[in-house]
């Protein structure tokens, strides 16, 4: 096996990297491409791709999406307490390496291999190899944020510190609508979402679904605009620009669509997603202004709507938010794995995460409780 770093993801043909991304549409050639080539993941941003590939003589074998950090922003599993212990303790904790998507706090996979080569074995090479990546280059630490299940095994089976924490999924049972949904809830939970999506319809808001070739160049500017304006209101600056949904949306039509929220036919809010042959996730959302119940109509209740009228299994809302459990979202853990240089910052640091871990699991536990449905409904896994 040869190895070789790419400093863009656009220095490898498209055909070569997607033939191994599989349909997981945050580690697509096309939406790397746009979030580097807008400027977005930079060195300029702190994001410098360093992407790793394994080659055999048949070519591409192997590969990993990997950027070196100055900072831990927009990872979304936080590492200042590590970095800010580092530092006490005289150890530089940036520059660090990361195997993740920017600013895309949602599970997949993250170790790419050929179908007709050995996975298992090509996965440890590739965990190696960024492992020799951070011994040449001075790095502090390598953290491979929110496997799938294959690269979580790879990891602990390499003997990195594993992590997990707590997000909300909704899963399809099978249902017919919307209505067949709250069938399941309590009487209380349900007449609470009816009222939501109701208090939408009273404030004369109606929705659009849009694909990225369905978007005119004035649509994304609103969309882009929207976006920008609620991070702001919020206090943050946002990660993308105008460039990158530009390019997303003519780049990933048969993966991204907006739902928009019309009144007096303007759009007033948006909410932007992706999805995959199974899995719908939701990443961005704004609005001009606070209306009643709007935000969990637009980035929760037209989402579900939508994965049960196209057949999906799982949507992924995010991160955050102990209010996704009152409108049918579950809790699901989510991993990563953190190789850390220092054997004395790594004995801490794993200490840490075993203790962590046990309130993760009870904090699950107890949202679990607090779902909506009535006693004993979804019980039995998705089908």
């Amino acid at each position: 096996m040869q190895c070789r770093i790419l400093n863009r993801v656009s220095e490898l043909p498209a055909e070569q990297w997607n033939a191994l991304a599989g349909g997981y549409p945050f580690l697509r050639h096309e939406f790397l491409a746009a979030i580097e080539d807008s400027g977005c993941a930079s060195a300029r941003s702190g994001w410098s791709p360093r992407h790793l590939l394994l080659s055999d003589a048949h070519g591409l074998a192997a590969a990993a999406p990997l950027y070196e950090k100055s900072h831990s922003w927009g990872e979304f599993v936080f590492d200042f307490a590590w970095a800010r212990a580092a530092e006490q303790g005289g150890l530089p904790y940036y520059p660090k390496l990361v195997c993740a998507i920017p600013f895309t706090p949602a599970t997949g996979p993250r170790l790419l291999c050929r179908d007709d080569v050995s996975a298992p074995q090509l996965r440890l090479g590739l965990l190696r190899a960024m492992r020799e990546c951070l011994a040449a280059g001075g790095r502090s630490s390598v953290h491979a944020l929110f496997l799938d299940p294959a690269a979580r095994a790879a990891c602990e089976h390499d003997g990195w510190l594993l992590r997990r924490d707590c997000h909300f999924q909704w899963h399809n049972r099978g249902y017919r609508d919307f209505d067949d949904f709250l069938d399941g809830f309590s009487a209380e939970k349900r007449k609470k979402a009816r009222r939501e999506r109701r208090r939408v319809h009273e404030q004369g808001i109606v929705f659009q679904t849009l694909r990225g070739d369905q978007l005119s160049d004035a649509l994304i500017e609103r969309v882009y605009r929207l976006h920008e304006i609620t991070f702001i209101r919020h206090g943050h600056t946002p990660y993308l620009n105008r460039a990158f949904f530009g390019r997303i949306a003519r780049s990933m039509a048969d993966s991204f669509f907006v739902k928009l929220a019309m009144r007096d036919g303007a759009a007033v809010a948006t909410a932007v997603f992706f999805r995959s042959a199974d899995t719908l996730y939701g990443r961005y959302w704004g609005a001009d202004a606070d209306y009643h119940s709007l935000h969990f109509e637009a980035c929760y209740y037209q989402g579900i709507d939508y994965c049960i009228a196209h057949g999906l299994s799982t949507f992924e809302p995010g991160t955050q938010g102990e209010h996704k459990i009152a409108r049918g979202f579950e809790p699901a853990l989510t991993w990563s794995a953190h190789w850390i240089a220092d054997l004395s910052l790594r004995r801490a640091i794993g200490a840490y995460l075993a203790r962590e871990g046990r309130a993760i699991d009870a904090y699950a536990s107890e949202a679990d409780a607090h779902a909506p449905f009535r006693k004993g409904e979804p019980t039995a896994p998705p089908r």
